[in-house]
């Protein structure tokens, strides 16, 4: 009985109704919950590379990440930008960021949790709220981990060697997608 039981269990599981069209529309559903941060992240960075006070390259690591994970085809036009190389092509070559990189990032970033650290401090002093003091101090201790981080972590690469690296990809002729 349990054997014939486990028969018509396999034949159903190989039908058509075995399951593989939700699969299907679960796996799209899947990349476009990655496809859809990624264009609005890389929308975003290029807004950075515009404004001074917004920074591009988390945004582009962020896009870079999402379409990694949902779209090859997108992946590969990312990589392919002349933004996405100008700031982020030493970093995937493992090479670290431009000096002129992190110092875009950390005065953006201190601009904006100061502003952010700002208003937390007057609704602490004005208004006497907890949330708002406590919210200053994690501001703090996040910003003063973004120094840490670009400061002492990661690497720095020379000027000379991203415009090599930058050079020698032109040359060739690949993206930084081609690379890996």
């Amino acid at each position: 009985m349990k054997q014939e039981q486990y028969r018509n269990h396999e034949k159903n599981r190989s039908g058509p109704s075995a399951g593989n069209a939700p699969q299907k529309s679960r796996a799209r559903g899947g990349r476009a919950v990655l496809i859809i941060p990624g264009i609005l992240c890389t929308a975003l960075g290029a807004l950075g590379a515009a404004l001074p006070i917004l920074p591009a390259t988390p945004f582009l690591l962020a896009a870079a990440f999402c379409f990694a994970r949902s779209s090859e085809r997108l992946s590969r036009w990312l990589c392919s930008t002349k933004l996405y190389q100008s700031h982020l092509e030493t970093v995937r070559c493992g090479e670290g960021m431009t000096r002129s990189a992190k110092i875009h990032i950390l005065a953006a970033v201190t601009a904006v949790m100061g502003l952010s650290e700002f208003f937390m401090l007057r609704a602490y002093l004005v208004k006497g709220s907890q949330g708002a003091r406590i919210g200053g101090i994690v501001m703090a201790v996040v910003w003063a981990a973004h120094v840490v981080a670009f400061g002492f972590v990661m690497k720095t690469c020379p000027e000379e060697r991203a415009e090599e690296i930058a050079r020698e990809r032109r040359i060739k002729g690949e993206t930084a997608h081609d690379a890996e």
